[in-house]
């Protein structure tokens, strides 16, 4: 057999998910390309020398090669400029668990660093929307997949023509399933390639979280509200040395971000994170280990906090959806539905401070609001990056 080939089907199956969303089929005919290019200088140029080789290889390497991630980062399209804040807001009642979408720009305060800001803008689904669909590839969510892939075209379908929607899965590393599209049928088809997705690592939120807040900065539409749509059971690994190295084999001995990171990469973006939770007999047992942790196992938690949908929600602002398997596709929908009834608040702050500064948001009712409405909870982000 032709090394070309040889070396084509080596590298396509080395990498069945690569950069930019591309799949086998297409890595292939790259790997191809490159093959067919080799076998025709080694017919020009025999016998090749071990440096020639060596250099083939090298360049070989250089179109192949995926960074941990799995995830193609181009330059941030994310910019410093902070003459406008805008802040997603999300109003619950929290006796009936319902969305609130019927408030007016004099219902709401925003302060940031404690002093209270002037809002100059207010909207309520104008905004595109830019989606990461982040997927749980571990064993004790992979059960239910099957069940949210049956109904996900038509839960995509209550999505806006100009929303685009990129997959994301992760265990140990994260890989991009589909790039950010509009078109629904291309994100339903991602969803359904990612349950046949078998990854047998540790799951590690953090990580997971990082690089698809991360990936949020190349959005095609640099004005729109970008949300991590994230689907989990809620029982991650936690990211100690330990369990990095016995469950971690792709990750090649890198580094994993922590949770300050990911908070922080979700800051940066602006990010909205909400979760559809879905729990299953192993995930069950898995949470009662962890729940029950003394000793080495308690103190690697502590020291290596291993994230919580809860916490990613309150701090972005977001929501946790529970749900049984059989509502899943129904309970994405609701999710969907829900992001539109969404406020969007801008503001100009009124103090200057350096490039890189954290400040601090929070968002209220309006006294007369606060009167009457006891029953109601305000959602926000709770900072940003200048």
């Amino acid at each position: 057999m032709p090394f070309g080939l040889i070396l084509a089907i080596r590298l396509a199956a080395r990498y069945p998910v690569c950069p930019f969303g591309q799949t086998g089929e297409k890595f292939l005919s790259l790997t191809q390309s490159v093959g067919r290019c080799y076998d025709s200088a080694q017919k020009l140029m025999r016998p090749l020398t071990a440096m020639t080789v060596a250099c083939w290889l090298l360049v070989v390497q250089g179109l192949a090669g995926c960074d941990d991630s799995g995830l193609n980062h181009e330059k941030s399209t994310v910019h410093s400029d902070v003459r406008l804040v805008l802040v997603d807001v999300q109003v619950v009642n929290k006796k009936t668990n319902q969305i609130v979408g019927t408030l007016k720009q004099d219902d709401l305060r925003v302060y940031e660093d404690g002093i209270e800001q002037r809002i100059t803008t207010f909207s309520q689904d104008k905004l595109p929307l830019s989606i990461v669909l982040l997927i749980d590839l571990t064993d004790s969510v992979r059960p239910v997949l099957q069940s949210l892939s049956r109904g996900a075209l038509l839960a995509l379908q209550r999505l806006r023509p100009q929303d685009e929607v990129a997959v994301v899965v992760y265990a140990a590393s994260t890989y991009l399933v589909q790039g950010f599209t509009a078109d629904r049928a291309l994100a339903a088809a991602a969803i359904e390639n990612a349950t046949h997705l078998k990854n047998r690592e540790a799951a590690f939120f953090n990580e997971g979280i990082y690089q698809a807040a991360k990936y949020l900065s190349v959005v095609k539409n640099p004005d729109s509200r970008r949300v991590i749509l994230w689907f989990t059971d809620n029982v991650p690994n936690t990211p100690s040395d330990e369990v990095k190295n016995r469950m971690g084999a792709s990750l090649s001995g890198k580094e994993l971000h922590t949770e300050k990171q990911a908070l922080e990469q979700l800051f940066r973006t602006g990010t909205v994170v909400c979760t559809l939770v879905k729990r299953s007999l192993m995930s069950d047992e898995d949470d009662a280990h962890y729940r029950t942790a003394v000793g080495t196992d308690h103190i690697d938690r502590l020291m290596h906090p291993p994230g919580d949908v809860y916490k990613y929600a309150k701090t972005t602002g977001g929501i946790v959806v529970e749900s049984n398997e059989k509502k899943l596709p129904a309970k994405l929908a609701e999710l969907i539905d829900d992001l539109r009834l969404r406020y969007t608040l801008g503001y100009s702050p009124s103090a200057a401070n350096p490039q890189g500064t954290f400040c601090t948001i929070k968002v209220e009712f309006a006294p007369e609001v606060k009167r009457l409405q006891k029953g109601l909870v305000v959602e926000a982000r709770q900072g940003y990056y200048r």
